[in-house]
């Protein structure tokens, strides 16, 4: 009989595990990581103990969910390595790690934003990522296609700064930031004056004040209490 009655119980537990991270990971992609855990309690519909009791504090919960994303960003940078084209393999890598970050906001915060408790995870990410970026943009100044005086931290910033973009943009023109980024891949190359044709169209005034006035409560909402 106590093995019978144990076994409900340890299904029990695994399921309120899964829900609290499928909802971690919803409430993160949206909303940033700034979520406490007693929302993301909330949300799950599981007691705060039951997620304190699962996950400690924030941090474990976090290291248990973006594993595999941050898996997904060193995937883009390795399939770029592996790209003949020095040019595509700029553009390919930018790309697809802006769209991660786009449609998860926890992930942007957690490749850019460092916190002491981040701090370790940030640098292990940074360690294996870097090199291979180094690796596409010295094949890339090799073949003369970006200018010679880039650097891989460039790159970053320039990732920090679209992700902004897309933030900003999020609610009035989802698809904005992919404007900034052609913007910024022509500014790359050594010859600018074939300019790439946009991707979308730009925020007209009125998109332009409803992305100005949605910013502030989004940023003030995603602070963490």
């Amino acid at each position: 009989m106590p093995e019978t009655t144990a076994r409900p119980l340890r299904r029990d537990a695994e399921r309120n595990r899964q829900r609290i991270l499928k909802t971690a990971r919803e409430v993160f992609a949206e909303r940033g990581l700034g979520v406490s855990l007693d929302e993301i309690a909330r949300e799950a519909g599981v007691g705060v103990g039951t997620v304190y009791r699962r996950f400690p504090d924030k941090e474990v919960l976090i290291d248990a969910l973006f594993e595999d994303r941050l898996a997904e960003v060193l995937d883009a940078a390795r399939y770029s390595v592996g790209m003949s084209d020095p040019w595509r393999a700029i553009e390919t890598f930018l790309t697809r790690s802006l769209e991660l970050q786009v449609a998860d906001r926890g992930l942007k915060e957690l490749m850019l934003i460092e916190t002491q408790d981040g701090h370790t995870r940030l640098e292990r990410a940074r360690a294996q990522i870097q090199p291979l970026i180094e690796q596409v943009l010295s094949r890339a100044q090799a073949a003369g296609v970006v200018r010679a005086d880039l650097a891989a931290t460039d790159l970053f910033l320039l990732q920090h700064a679209i992700s902004e973009v897309a933030d900003f943009t999020r609610e009035s023109a989802p698809e904005v930031w992919r404007r900034l980024l052609v913007i910024s891949l022509d500014g790359l190359r050594p010859d600018r004056r074939r300019p790439t044709p946009m991707p979308a169209p730009p925020l007209d005034a009125e998109a332009m004040v409803c992305a100005m006035r949605d910013w502030e409560p989004r940023r003030r909402r995603a602070q963490p209490r």
